[in-house]
């Protein structure tokens, strides 16, 4: 059965046609949201749910010139998405503390993969540009299924292969541990907090490739970290954790 489930997969995968995504210039001003009322600042990028952004307004956002990129979780099981029900409970591990509702993945199993692929299917669908794939780092955390490094390279190279046979461009998001592995497969970098983390540095391997690299940082406004950023080449903006407003961009 395992077997029969893994030729599924590959043939999803094959099956796809390949095409180049799109160009994302190097350094575009940008808008992440995830909760609420879609706000429409003067941004280049736009970093939405893929759930919850209606197909309609993607392409709005797109005949206005503006990229878009369509966020979910490939890492961990979120209770409220309509998907919910295709996990099975095998594939569960611990819950996030900070996040109700939301389980760690087994991002070794088939099935997990096969519903990642019908996500990557639903955005291209839906007319995203690219892909934000959160939680790709559950082997550094506390997930219950002893995930190693290794579990997560190979999971991480799957997504990264999934959304380029698509057409479509994909983020790492955080993981900055394996960015010395990853950078040449992912087309830009999302990060939360590193300067918090004191782990912004291991971005200049991205920005040495040309890549984005959008870091959002959960507090007040900071010219000191602007001009680190600025000189580092980051694009920094500050925004609340329920990222449900516009950021504040560095000046």
């Amino acid at each position: 059965m395992l077997k029969a489930v893994w030729v599924s997969a590959v043939l999803l995968l094959s099956g796809v046609a390949s095409a180049a995504p799109p160009a994302l210039p190097q350094n575009p001003s940008w808008h992440v949201q995830l909760n609420g009322p879609l706000l429409k600042p003067e941004r280049k990028v736009y970093d939405v749910d893929l759930y919850d952004t209606p197909k309609a307004t993607i392409a709005a956002l797109k005949s206005q010139g503006r990229v878009v990129i369509c966020y979910f979780s490939a890492g961990t099981h979120e209770d409220w998405r309509p998907d919910a029900g295709a996990f099975l409970k095998k594939v569960l591990g611990k819950p996030l503390g900070d996040w109700p509702g939301e389980r760690w993945l087994d991002v070794r199993s088939v099935d997990v993969r096969n519903i990642m692929i019908k996500r990557m299917d639903l955005a291209k669908s839906k007319g995203c540009d690219g892909v934000d794939p959160d939680n790709v780092d559950g082997y550094s955390n506390d997930n219950g299924l002893k995930l190693s490094a290794a579990n997560q390279l190979d999971y991480n190279r799957f997504l990264a292969k999934a959304a380029h046979d698509r057409g479509l461009l994909i983020g790492l998001k955080n993981a900055v541990d394996l960015l010395p592995a990853l950078s040449s497969q992912f087309d830009f970098a999302i990060n939360e907090s590193c300067y918090k983390y004191n782990e912004c540095d291991g971005y200049k391997l991205m920005r040495s490739q040309g890549k984005p690299v959008f870091i959002i940082d959960y507090r007040a406004y900071s010219s000191t970290l602007c001009t680190r950023a600025k000189a580092s080449g980051f694009n920094l903006q500050f925004y609340t954790r329920s990222l449900t407003k516009v950021g504040t961009a560095c000046t």
